[in-house]
């Protein structure tokens, strides 16, 4: 019986992606370039980031801003999906960025077979938007850490719930 396993999350903390977006947007207000810019940063839900600006120049600069406070915030980049430029009324801009909670099925799939690939004596089972990796050996658990850290599935993935008995 297993007695050892962690699992396998991608998560954003929402908090920090608060913070992260009134900081830019003190910053986008009080910047020279960005002055009447009519610029706005807006959280959509618990899954998406609205950003506005008067033209695309604007907005990608606003975007730039943005990225900065996140990265000093410790909000994985990486778990941010950034959507098409759509122009809206009077010619600004909107662009609406999308926040990845949890790992896709499809992702959770691979990560599973490369796991079950490796031939080491652990087992990895899908559960909701999570992997859990669960065997006898500690070592073996460590080993599948560093293999998972080595590759990259296009997501932001953190190792949590590590329990050992």
């Amino acid at each position: 019986m297993p007695d050892n396993s962690f699992d396998i999350v991608s998560r954003i903390d929402l908090q920090e992606v608060s913070n992260a977006i009134q900081q830019a947007s003190k910053e986008v207000h009080t910047r020279f370039d960005l002055k009447n810019s009519k610029s706005t940063i807006a959280l959509e839900g618990k899954e998406a980031i609205l950003v506005h600006s008067i033209d695309e120049f604007k907005l990608k600069a606003v975007n730039d801003i943005l990225g900065q406070k996140l990265a000093k915030r410790g909000v994985p980049l990486k778990a941010l999906t950034y959507g098409p430029v759509e122009t809206a009324a009077g010619g600004s801009a909107k662009q609406k960025i999308t926040m990845q909670q949890g790992i896709p099925i499809e992702k959770a799939r691979d990560i599973v077979k490369l796991i079950k690939n490796t031939k080491k004596k652990v087992q990895a089972s899908i559960q909701g938007d999570l992997v859990r990796v669960s065997g006898r050996d500690r070592d073996s658990l460590q080993e599948i850490i560093q293999l998972l850290r080595q590759q990259d599935f296009g997501i932001d993935m953190s190792f949590t719930n590590y329990r050992t008995d």
